[in-house]
């Protein structure tokens, strides 16, 4: 007897492949915390390279300057997709916009920015965008305390921000960290900004974000609009559970050193490779099956653009 497939809690079907996602270094992780850190555009980039060996489909990509401190610069992210593209290796490039949106408050005068403040103009933060045109970036819509800062995208900025994405013909995929930052996307669907159906990414396990458990995603995910393709990462220890649950819910997965450092507890990835390869497991063995990046492509209907020139 053949068993009845939960259609109310899956966006699509048992058989259908998976997404996986690989966030190779982020920028708030450091070197002090994993020797295993890529940096450098080089290093970037074959880490990028070595996860879609191991069965992502798409990189999400941060740069640094050399030392490891975030950059901004288009220069790094520009040697970053150049060598991605002039790789033999099919790969889904996914940009990030995060930076530039971190206030710190003096703590003598709050209205004072203190040292570490990252805040800048929308514009600046997808330049690079504008001028790699990548098939994907991110775009953050949460306005939320964060560490030791708070992380501002008022509607403005990101309307800013998403103006600027659609008008370089790359997709959007909208980073939520709470029930709010999706109805700030739902307000933009209304309005006709960002087309459907939309990309979702739901973050969980961040500190004062949403919490990392299976009742907050399936309400998250309820909230999305009808239709939407969707993912879901947990932070830390929450990175393989949230990846499971995801999958159970009908969504796609993340994993890497952007989110997580430790392929078990008190044991250290030695790079993002093993954490692909452990959601590999993890899916095949729930038995799923893996996207891949021309296979993501076609059912995130994508499309590779030029860059313009430098």
């Amino acid at each position: 007897m053949r068993a009845q497939e939960p259609i109310f809690f899956r966006s699509r079907g048992l058989a259908d492949p998976t997404i996986i996602s690989c966030a190779v270094t982020g920028n708030i992780t450091t070197l002090e915390q994993t020797p295993y850190l890529p940096v450098t555009p080089e290093q970037i980039a074959n880490a990028c390279l070595d996860a879609v060996r191991a069965g992502a489909a798409i990189v999400h990509i941060h740069v640094r300057h050399p030392d490891g401190r975030p950059s901004m610069e288009l220069g790094h992210y520009r040697e970053v997709v150049e060598r991605l593209r002039a790789a033999d290796e099919d790969v889904i490039i996914n940009l990030t916009t995060g930076p530039g949106q971190r206030f710190i408050p003096s703590w003598d005068n709050p209205s004072v920015a203190a040292p570490g403040t990252t805040l800048i103009r929308p514009e600046p933060r997808v330049e690079h965008i504008a001028a790699l045109r990548p098939e994907l970036c991110s775009l953050d819509l949460n306005t939320m305390f964060s560490g030791s800062s708070v992380v501002i995208n008022t509607p403005d900025n990101v309307a800013v921000m998403a103006d600027i994405i659609r008008a370089s013909g790359v997709r959007p995929e909208l980073e939520v960290f709470d029930t709010g930052d999706i109805q700030l996307a739902n307000h933009f669907i209304e309005q006709g900004r960002l087309d459907t159906p939309a990309l979702f990414q739901i973050v969980l396990g961040v500190r004062y974000g949403a919490i990392a458990t299976s009742e907050t995603l399936t309400y998250m995910r309820s909230l999305l609009p009808r239709g939407s393709h969707w993912g879901a990462f947990g932070v830390g220890r929450w990175e393989f559970p949230m990846l499971a649950q995801s999958w159970l819910l009908g969504g796609h997965v993340r994993v890497g050193l952007e989110d997580n450092i430790y392929l078990e507890k008190g044991v250290l990835a030695e790079g993002n490779v093993p954490l692909v390869q452990k959601a590999v497991r993890i899916i095949r063995e729930l038995g799923g099956t893996i996207a891949t990046p021309g296979q993501a492509r076609e059912i995130l209907n994508l499309k590779r653009q030029d860059p313009i020139a430098a």
